[in-house]
């Protein structure tokens, strides 16, 4: 999974034999790999008239699947998120490219060293390597109004020009930190880190307090409970409830850190703990693209809901505005220039950067097939449902923006697949069981458990017809869930 110093590359940065269109992919993780694929694919890549090139700041490709090392007393968070026992939270067979399953009898929710496995065999399948440049950061992107093109900044200082930059650098590495009242002061006092910065389960023997009620939330709430002496999950809205003997408590939001020698915290239902030793934040992350700056991108919130503005606004909670969460709806550069891949949160990724990709090379071929105008006043219809249903509050507005519901993240895929002028849809068989991806996930530890997932999961995707192999398989997984469930 290593360097790439083939011609293609090599090509990508020769100024004599200039193709007619050159393309920047920033990333090589799931979507970047993604998007490499998809313009391979295309008939404008096959006949020699665009180039691409993919630009990884590490050694390898995987983005968040792709482990390193974490060192809390280190100023920069690691490289990726990734914990020691990550699994995915989406069974395989609805998060794997449409082009490429994952092999027979993989466990529906598989570790991380299969995915990065899984992600291997996919760049090396479809011939991915030669078109990416490993520990070459892009550091800056600007539009020149004169060549109408991208400079981009590469490596150390290599200045070099692409007609269309697709964004694929992925949201899972700098932290958000809650403005909650008290707690700078519990970083300060060394007693707080980011679930960014968590690997193993053992490093936490303490009273602990963990913070969030996403995934990671729920692993590291979980996964210490054998390990520390005390867990406290905070979740907002949450009930309180204690097990174990009181080891392990269920509280709501965390309103107030008090003394940090204390250890002492507010609830949202005014009930207080003491004694904690540690916190980890699992609080969520903020989107960061460094390479991209004032003028083309400004880090502010936008003004509510403006015409076409000349930049895009990062408010580190969403980009804006940007057409069918992809595309920049600006005047200052040409909105077919430009595309931002997988921003949406809390759906299934691979499939998603496919179309998402196809949809960014439609506009760049054909710059006229977005109509502005309608997708602006899409835009508008959201940003008035949102403020229906969180008022004013621009940040909880920001926050909401691209986490898609169940329906509506299958919604978004099909309307994309009808602007790219397919007859394919998201079939009813994904949209049902996506829903209950999280009973089947704890069905399948159930499995795990008993020892009785190995013989389940034998022979299944190995027949002539994987998807509907797995699509059955999950709905007798399915169907033992719920006949535990009313037994």
């Amino acid at each position: 999974m290593g360097s790439s110093s083939s011609s293609q590359v090599e090509q990508s940065g020769s100024a004599d034999k200039l193709p007619e269109k050159r393309i920047c992919v920033i990333g090589a993780g799931p979507s970047g790999l993604g998007a490499v694929k998809v313009i391979k694919d295309a008939p404008e890549f096959k006949a020699g008239k665009w180039v691409v090139t993919a630009f990884e700041s590490r050694g390898e490709i995987g983005g968040v699947w792709n482990p390193a090392p974490a060192d809390p007393s280190g100023a920069e968070p690691p490289l990726t998120a990734l914990y020691d026992s990550l699994t995915t939270n989406t069974p395989h067979p609805l998060m794997s490219y449409t082009s490429h399953p994952f092999p027979p009898e993989t466990p529906l929710y598989p570790p991380w060293p299969v995915v990065l496995a899984y992600l291997d065999d996919y760049a090396k399948k479809f011939d991915l390597y030669p078109h990416i440049r490993f520990n070459t950061p892009v550091r800056s992107l600007h539009w020149n109004t004169v060549s109408r093109k991208w400079d981009a900044v590469v490596g150390t200082d290599e200045l070099l020009q692409f007609d269309l930059i697709l964004v694929a650098n992925g949201h899972y590495r700098i932290p958000r930190i809650p403005n909650t009242k008290g707690l700078e002061g519990w970083i300060a006092g060394g007693k707080v880190t980011h679930s960014v910065w968590y690997r193993n389960p053992a490093d936490y023997t303490g009273k602990l307090l963990v913070v969030g009620g996403g995934y990671s939330g729920m692993d590291v709430a979980s996964e210490t409970r054998p390990f520390a002496k005390e867990v406290i999950h905070a979740i907002t809205g949450a009930d309180p409830e204690e097990h174990d003997g009181e080891k392990f408590k269920k509280r709501g939001r965390v309103t107030e850190y008090l003394n940090v020698d204390e250890g002492k915290v507010v609830f949202e239902d005014g009930t207080t703990e003491s004694g904690i030793d540690h916190v980890v934040l699992a609080t969520g992350y903020q989107f960061s693209f460094p390479f991209l700056s004032a003028p083309e991108v400004i880090p502010a919130f936008p003004p509510q809901v403006p015409p076409a503005p000349e930049a895009l606004y990062n408010s580190t909670y969403h980009i804006f505005p940007l057409a069918k969460h992809l595309i920049p709806l600006v005047t200052s550069y040409p909105h077919s220039s430009l595309a931002f891949l997988g921003l949406p949160l809390r759906v299934a990724p691979f499939p998603l950067t496919e179309i998402q990709t196809q949809v960014a090379l439609k506009v760049f071929s054909d710059p006229s097939s977005l109509d502005l105008q309608h997708e602006a006043k899409a835009l508008r219809e959201r940003y008035e449902q949102l403020r229906v249903a969180k008022g004013d509050d621009e940040v909880a507005i920001a926050d909401v923006w691209f986490r898609l519901g169940f329906k509506e993240q299958f919604d978004y895929r099909d309307e994309l697949y009808e602007f790219v002028g397919t007859d394919y849809r998201v079939p009813r068989w994904e949209r049902e069981l996506f829903e209950e991806k999280d009973l089947l996930r704890e069905q399948c530890r159930e499995l795990d458990r008993s020892g009785e997932a190995k013989e389940w999961l034998r022979g299944v995707g190995s027949g002539a017809d994987p998807v509907q192999e797995w699509a059955d398989f999950m709905w007798k997984v399915l169907k033992r869930a719920k006949g535990a469930a009313s037994a």
